[in-house]
């Protein structure tokens, strides 16, 4: 079955179909105008500064990055309003910080003392405060304070710092536990009031739930990334279908060693290993029959219960399970609208961790 799409890419290719991608900003946008809730989408899935002008473009208020190196590489188009949501640790990080939050409007996170003395130390001076949000753990048992009298406290603790303000609350809740989440996100905002403070955004987030954030009202904004492309993981959930997937790997098979297994070119450089709860590596589009079982570093071993029914040479397309992974892990991907290639284009934050 030789997939004769785009025979001028070379394998393994990181495919982005625009035309889908745009469909897919367009649709979540129109959902959350709908619902009147602002929109602040995660540029750690495509780390394209066009893309993320175009969801701008579309409504958007700003952009969510989690390290300081994102923004500083998406600011370079021009982009202009961004909410860092990760704890910032270090006189070295906190001095770039500082540099950024001149170029832009900017926002940050904290969910302890540490990291919010750290941030008032770097812009005690500061012409402006820096708005800083604390971050919430309403379930999902990653970062974030553990209860609303922790929120009270450290929201508090942020708005008599030099050189911060006390700016909202942030959580990235545990799916489809809207109710536990608002009762939590309520407590807290009535503790922080009662303690003669404003609560002027609270910001939620999460593609898996993203068709049912209206639920939870209390959110002034909403922060999603996978959405843009989404992935084998969204499937899975009805999230999305298989046409709304605009990120695909094209993969060659360079060996068909028996009747039920072959191996492509594509393997967890590429691919990634993640699992995200899922068997295999990712879906093989056209041949459900078909499972990416192993992966190693330059191989993916694919396998069927029947005949494989593949040939060296035949080239597939696969959604991985992952797609903002497989985003990171190339330099460039290769833009196209339906069968029509446009070239390629540099992941301009690819990489930047820091």
């Amino acid at each position: 079955m030789h997939n004769t799409r785009f025979p001028e890419l070379d394998t393994p290719s990181v495919i982005v179909d625009l035309d889908v991608a745009e469909a897919n900003i367009d649709r979540f946008q129109a959902y959350c105008d709908q619902h009147g809730l602002a929109l602040r989408p995660h540029i750690k899935t495509h780390k394209l500064p066009g893309v993320a002008q175009y969801q701008i473009g579309k409504g958007a208020i700003g952009i969510t990055c989690q390290k300081i190196s994102e923004a500083e590489a998406m600011i370079a188009d021009g982009i202009s309003d961004i909410l860092i949501t990760y704890n910032i640790l270090g006189e070295a990080k906190t001095k770039r910080l500082r540099a950024l939050a001149d170029r832009v409007n900017l926002r940050v996170v904290a969910d302890n003392s540490e990291v919010a003395r750290g941030l008032s130390r770097a812009f005690a001076d500061a012409p402006d405060p820096l708005p800083v949000l604390v971050e919430c753990n309403t379930g999902a048992d990653r970062c974030g304070v553990a209860n609303p009298e922790q929120a009270q406290d450290l929201a508090a603790e942020i708005d008599a710092l030099p050189g911060l303000r006390f700016a909202g609350l942030m959580t990235y809740p545990p799916s489809g536990r809207a109710p536990e989440v608002l009762d939590w996100l309520q407590n807290a905002k009535t503790l922080i009031e009662g303690n003669g403070m404003t609560v002027d955004t609270i910001s939620s987030g999460g593609s898996p739930d993203m068709w049912t954030a209206h639920e939870m009202p209390l959110a002034t904004e909403y922060r999603i990334g996978t959405y843009v492309y989404n992935d084998r993981s969204l499937v899975a959930r009805g999230t999305c279908g298989w046409t709304d997937c605009a990120l695909t790997v094209l993969v060659t098979v360079v060996s068909v060693p028996s009747d039920h297994h072959a191996v492509i070119d594509a393997g967890s450089k590429v691919l990634t290993s993640d699992l995200i709860g899922l068997d295999g590596y990712g879906h093989v589009l056209d041949r459900d029959d078909l499972t990416v079982d192993q992966l190693s570093e330059e191989h993916g071993r694919i396998r069927s219960a029947g005949a494989i029914n593949l040939s060296v040479g035949d080239r597939l397309r696969i959604v991985p399970n992952h797609a903002c992974v497989v985003s990171n892990m190339l330099d460039h991907v290769e833009l196209v609208r339906g069968d029509k290639a446009i070239g390629p284009t540099p992941v301009v934050a690819r990489g930047q961790v820091w």
